[in-house]
């Protein structure tokens, strides 16, 4: 019973008894609406899933480099069915040598003549997501290409046959070096989606043999639904029509077209308790309002340095490798209210739909008796996500009554999982199990509260996953050092590097089998096509935004004549998509033979500049010291430039990175802090 009618009743209580049974009659309503919930006529689409997006990019960079068993908890928190989020779907980028928001995802075709699919770590992440879920469904989406695919444009749709070409190698690759069979491939539409190329993938798709790969168009807005109207070709072309961050509401052109659809990317908020509400509200009303079928999260996890942009915008957070923390925040546990109780292939309800006095339901079947409810009452202000805005919309507490039919009036117990936010008290409770519920004579009443989510269910398998708490927070180690002898590495990247523009990888230096055979090494060598701004200079980030004095030292090997150059540098304050405005202390040498100190990746604000004698083809040690308002420079431990002023910024990462997109090779980093 609500508050507001639980006073109301007591005035009755006080009046003569007619007047008592008039009141009865008109807080009836208040006491209880009722809402019906049936197979009987017709069912409403079919549920597709909901899933977390690696990628978009370089998303879950940090993931990788967790020790055990700390990495495999997380990976169970998000995947292990009937454990946590029990995500149904997987996508992720088929990286493209390019910035993509938190950092840069390596290609499996740097060049259009090389081939290599055991780059990154996405390849990694899904054969852990199949693991723990053999029935997960993965998508590849490329978010950004490698320059040769425009043939000199930043564009990657002139050419739509070596772009069909580029991501169907993907594919293949996938299945023939994995074994992961690739269910969906999105069509990227930062500006804008191209249908003759999406005719030319559909081709290609088919010829090779994968014919039961979908495709996701154009992964943005709703506007193609018109041209596949226009165009039968291209609707046949197209499975699924996804959208990002559609407010929950789809237009009347995507449902003419009869295709699924999708949010095929959503949320993208900071994951404490209001981004909980977020996705509470939209899991719901994404189908309530929109008939979309599946929901994405952007992203799966956040894995990345909180200070780069979108900061905690995953279901859960794991970004600190080196403590071996991480944080099972509220989306996960919002999750699990749906995940653990429906599949895909199970069926909405036709009889889904707001509450009378705020918040939605849904409803779904697996067409042999099981039945899913799921009830959220989200108030406005507790569940605004990061984009589009949130038009005004009131909830207050109410009493629902829930009329089984059909199928369903024999069910005569429900499973009951709730979520209480409880902002005013800020204690919530999330997933938790309640005691059973009977239904009498087909039905069942709630009291419902402001910001609850609630799971009714005839699933028994219901399960809230735990693990002891993992190791406590800490700052990135004050001491750090790398020399990257490692003669197999499971992953391409040095650990908690994040690159930001360019792709620095393990390289084998056979032409130098001395102390620096193993290095890391910058391969991308072209600009790469990127709605995104990349810097024009290549750089990856280390260690913690909130450092300020520090040492920063780095062997390095120019490979470009005349035209090389390399920088180490400190108290670097932007990363993602803010890369080319970038700030700090960028401690450069050329292979013409000179030196240069700037405030800034641009290279615009010079502090110093003068002659260093550095060549291309031969080793040089870069030492960068930053002290207060001071910085200073050795090459090769000997003093070449001291007491540059510097006056901002006063903390940030440290880095390493090349002039322009050129091949450089790094060694023995180390970094001291203090």
């Amino acid at each position: 019973q609500s508050a507001a009618c639980s006073g109301r009743m007591e005035l009755s209580l006080m009046v003569v008894p007619v007047l008592a049974l008039v009141l009865a009659l008109v807080l009836d309503s208040c006491w209880s609406q009722s809402y019906v919930l049936t197979d009987g006529d017709k069912l409403g689409r079919v549920f597709d899933g909901i899933g977390g997006l690696s990628g978009g990019g370089a998303t879950s960079r940090l993931l990788v480099n967790y020790a055990e068993p700390y990495r495999s908890q997380i990976l169970d928190y998000l995947f292990k069915p009937n454990f946590g989020a029990s995500l149904h779907i997987l996508k992720v980028e088929i990286g493209g040598d390019a910035q993509t928001t938190d950092g840069t995802e390596p290609s499996h075709m740097h060049y259009d003549n090389d081939e290599n699919y055991f780059r990154g770590y996405e390849w990694w992440l899904m054969k852990e997501a199949k693991k723990r879920n053999p029935n997960i469904t993965l998508i590849g989406l490329p978010w950004a290409f490698p320059g040769w695919v425009g043939r000199g444009k930043n564009w990657p749709y002139d050419y739509p046959d070596i772009t069909a070409a580029y991501v169907v190698k993907w594919i293949l690759g996938a299945k023939q070096y994995h074994d992961l069979d690739i269910q969906y491939v999105g069509i990227w539409n930062e500006r804008s989606y191209d249908a003759k190329y999406i005719k030319v993938l559909r081709n290609l798709l088919d010829k090779v043999g994968l014919s039961g790969v979908g495709i996701i168009a154009a992964d943005g807005d709703w506007s193609i639904a018109n041209s596949m109207i226009d165009d039968l070709y291209l609707n046949d072309s197209v499975e699924v029509i996804g959208a990002h961050y559609p407010g929950t509401i789809t237009v009347t052109e995507a449902l003419k077209t009869q295709k699924k659809l999708w949010s095929s990317e959503d949320y993208s908020s900071f994951n404490d308790e209001v981004g909980g509400g977020c996705w509470a509200r939209i899991l719901n009303q994404n189908y309530v309002n929109g008939l979309m079928t599946a929901t994405i999260s952007w992203n799966l996890v956040a894995s990345y340095y909180e200070d780069l942009p979108f900061g905690r915008d995953g279901l859960m957070t794991a970004e600190e490798p080196w403590s071996g923390n991480y944080v099972v925040e509220s989306p996960i546990w919002i999750t699990a209210h749906t995940t653990q109780f429906s599949q895909p292939g199970w069926t909405y309800l036709q009889t889904v739909g707001h509450l009378e006095h705020g918040g939605s339901y849904v409803a779904l079947t697996d067409g042999k008796g099981n039945l899913t409810v799921v009830i959220e009452t989200m108030t406005h202000d507790h569940s605004v996500c990061i984009r589009p805005p949130l038009p005004p919309f009131n909830v207050t507490s109410q009493n629902a009554t829930f009329q089984l039919k059909g199928s369903f009036t024999s069910i005569e117990e429900l499973q009951v999982w709730r979520s209480q936010f409880n902002f005013k008290t800020k204690k919530p409770y999330f997933f938790e199990k309640l005691p059973p519920l009977k239904v009498l004579n087909g039905s069942f009443t709630l009291s419902l509260a402001e910001d609850e989510v609630y799971t009714l269910t005839t699933i028994t398998t219901g399960n809230k996953g735990s693990y002891p708490d993992p190791p406590p927070s800490a700052p990135f180690p004050k001491v750090y050092k790398d020399n990257f002898d490692v003669l197999n590495p499971p992953f391409s990247e040095a650990p908690d590097f994040a690159d930001q523009t360019g792709v620095f990888e393990y390289y084998v230096n056979l032409t130098d089998p001395g102390p620096h055979l193993f290095t890391l090494r910058q391969v991308v060598t072209q600009r790469p096509i990127t709605w995104a701004t990349d810097a024009d200079q290549t750089i990856s980030v280390i260690g913690d935004h909130q450092w300020q004095d520090l040492t920063v030292s780095c062997d390095i090997f120019m490979e470009n004549i005349q035209t090389g150059g390399v920088f180490v540098a400190a108290r670097v304050d932007k990363g993602g998509g803010s890369v080319r405005s970038a700030r700090g202390v960028f401690f450069w040498v050329f292979a013409d033979g000179s030196y240069r100190v700037t405030n800034d990746l641009a290279g615009q604000t010079v502090l110093a500049e003068g002659l260093s004698g550095t060549q291309a083809f031969g080793w040089y040690t870069l030492t960068l010291t930053v002290q207060g308002q001071y910085a200073s420079g050795l090459l090769n431990g000997f003093p070449l430039w001291r007491n540059a002023v510097v006056l901002t910024p006063k903390n940030g990462w440290a880095a390493i990175g090349t002039h322009s997109f050129e091949l450089a090779q790094f060694d023995n980093f180390s970094v001291i802090a203090e």
